[in-house]
């Protein structure tokens, strides 16, 4: 057996598998805490406007946007910051979320749309995200 061989090899895969845990670990936690607030803050909009989410996202498609983008922000930041990342790292993340919905919102108000488009705005930023995460592969990849 050559050194490098066996445990050594083994050991090397095993913590480029641990790194790639930490940063689906990281991402699925991420969407957890947006999910939750998600749903936390429709409910509390839909109660105050007394409408279903259809009728709320025509009638008032800019202020869903908004409900959406900031339900889903706030949490992330706050679990973020709980996991130990730093304000640089949760900015950018958090700017992700906030600059992917000013097109979404322009959409409504040049009357492009007649309702926001709030599933394709949650659809793309889930792509954005895993780019700032990517881009930040080696901070996300590690245990915190």
């Amino acid at each position: 057996m050559k050194e490098g061989d066996g445990v050594m090899g083994e050991t090397h895969a095993l913590g480029h598998e641990e790194h790639g845990s930490h940063f689906w670990r990281h991402f699925a936690e991420m969407m957890a805490a947006m999910v939750v607030g998600m749903f936390a803050g429709a409910a509390i909009f839909l109660s105050i406007v007394g409408m279903t989410w259809n009728e709320a996202t025509v009638r008032y498609p800019s202020a869903s946007l908004m409900v959406m983008v900031f339900s889903m922000t706030v949490p992330m930041v706050a679990w973020m910051r709980h996991r130990g990342h730093g304000w640089r790292s949760t900015s950018e993340m958090a700017a992700a979320m906030v600059l992917l919905v000013i097109p979404f919102l322009c959409l409504v108000w040049f009357h492009v749309t007649d309702a926001a488009l709030c599933g394709l705005y949650c659809a793309l930023m889930i792509p954005a995200m895993l780019g700032v995460m990517l881009y930040r592969r080696s901070e996300y990849s590690m245990a915190m």
